[in-house]
């Protein structure tokens, strides 16, 4: 049985079976897009696909680097730290090629956790759209940079003066997708073996670093296939010894790493909404409507879609990443970039994400937003034309200018709150407001050599 064609419990059992694991692989996407997960014993996941199983609810207590937050209430010391219940989602099953045919099956939080399950939230925001008698499909695409590093290596050197597989800038080159083509071919065939296949993959402007652009699916599928690709990229790289970061910006010296999303709407019967060739661009009602709902909704959606602290260090003038919540034609200055095209292609480009973003809650962002924008039939500005950043915008269009302050305009939000609910508004908002609080804890390199000697 191909992996791809399991759909329930029942066959899921069958190619286990079949292929005579003694164990599997079970995985669960937490609040910062880690994959946390471990082997399961046959009998246990077969037992599990019947009832669920428990899976410690430390990690929706925790951060990225495993530390304790101290301002969430859905679990905690006080809660001590109980399971909580997940369902395996069989239709997920995949075969990791770098573990001779290991499946990976991905799970979702249930019962009192599912609330904030980053998986769990982009379901429930496709199920609004389907009480709209709409369906999305949606689209990843990640800029990473590639080193000559290890773990050791990068902590040995702490962070600095690392090595990039290559020099320079050198965008869509052939002379270095030809020099490194064991590792492109080994990343293709990767995710054509894994179901997250690459449309495009070259080089982009900087030292090592490559963009792939996954195809596109139904949005909880794009969403599963951009936080596997992620994973799978950086599990890759260190198998031959190198590093792929996925930050949104490394260093002061280079471009940010984008991980720009594309989405677009189908009608029940399969029909595009987003194409009327009768009005300018092809761009109809329902997507003009999308487009201002997005717009509208940026400035207090963003730490869902900019949801670490380097985040904001992209977000600049110059460097291909927008700085206000503008949209324009085909204009990659803006935040939103509106593509014209045939009825199946008419999209819309959502640029403000970096490749930071945990694939779930940046996709349920942009498309819950613009959901409401068609609810509301909301207005976007004129589109603008020529460069964004030169633009003057009003200040209901100015983005949130550190994490803290994003994580606040969430926490406010009356429109978040009616798109994914009170428990996921406020542990999420907590989760970033402790990112940031972790953060003022260092002492960076740029306070040490502004201040230590002058001051």
């Amino acid at each position: 049985m191909n992996p791809r064609n399991v759909k329930t419990a029942a066959d899921a059992r069958a190619i286990v079976e079949e292929r005579g694991f003694d164990h599997v692989k079970v995985g669960i996407f937490d609040v910062d897009g880690v994959l946390r997960g471990k082997y399961m014993s046959k009998d246990k996941f077969f037992s599990a696909l019947d009832s669920g199983f428990g899976f410690c609810d430390v990690i929706i207590g925790w951060d990225s680097n495993d530390q304790l937050y101290d301002n969430v209430s859905i679990t905690g010391w006080d809660t001590a730290y109980p399971d909580a219940m997940v369902r395996v989602v069989p239709e997920s099953c995949r075969e990791l090629p770098m573990e001779d045919g290991m499946l990976l099956f991905l799970a979702e939080f249930t019962d009192r956790a599912e609330d904030v399950c980053p998986r769990g939230t982009l379901r429930r925001v496709l199920e609004r759209a389907d009480a709209m008698g709409l369906s999305a499909t949606a689209a990843c695409e990640f800029e990473f940079f590639l080193f000559e590093e290890t773990p050791e290596s990068v902590r040995e050197k702490n962070y600095r003066n690392m090595t990039n597989i290559t020099p320079g800038f050198f965008g869509y080159s052939m002379l270095r997708n030809s020099v490194h083509a064991e590792f492109y071919e080994d990343l293709l065939n990767m995710c054509q073996e894994m179901d997250m296949p690459i449309e495009g993959l070259h080089t982009e402007t900087g030292p090592g670093v490559l963009e792939a652009a996954i195809g596109h699916d139904d949005a909880l599928e794009a969403a599963d296939k951009a936080a596997l690709f992620k994973t799978y990229t950086k599990i890759l790289a260190q198998r031959r010894g190198w590093m792929a970061t996925f930050m949104a910006k490394w260093s002061p010296d280079w471009p940010g790493q984008s991980g720009h999303i594309h989405i677009s709407l189908k009608g029940k019967k399969g029909k595009p909404v987003f194409h009327d060739p009768k009005k300018p661009h092809n761009i109809s009602d329902t997507m003009r409507h999308f487009i201002g709902g997005q717009q509208a909704l940026m400035p207090e959606l963003l730490s869902m879609i900019a949801p670490t602290v380097n985040s904001f260090t992209r977000l600049i003038p110059g460097f291909w990443a927008p700085t206000d919540a503008g949209w324009g034609i085909e204009n990659r200055t803006c935040a939103l970039r509106a593509i014209p095209g045939s009825p199946k292609s008419q999209r819309v480009e959502y640029r403000l994400a970096a490749a930071d973003i945990n694939p779930y809650i940046a996709v349920a962002g942009a498309l819950a937003s613009g959901l409401w924008g068609i609810e509301n039939k909301i207005e976007p500005d004129a589109p603008i034309q020529g460069n964004a950043y030169e633009h003057k915008f009003p200040a209901k269009r100015k983005l949130p200018a550190t994490l803290m302050e994003a994580a606040g305009r969430l926490r406010k939000s009356k429109a978040a709150r009616e798109l994914f609910g009170d428990v996921f508004v406020d542990h999420y908002a907590a989760t970033r407001e402790w990112e940031e609080r972790e953060f003022r804890k260092a002492i960076t390199d740029w306070e040490m050599q502004r201040y230590f000697e002058i001051i």
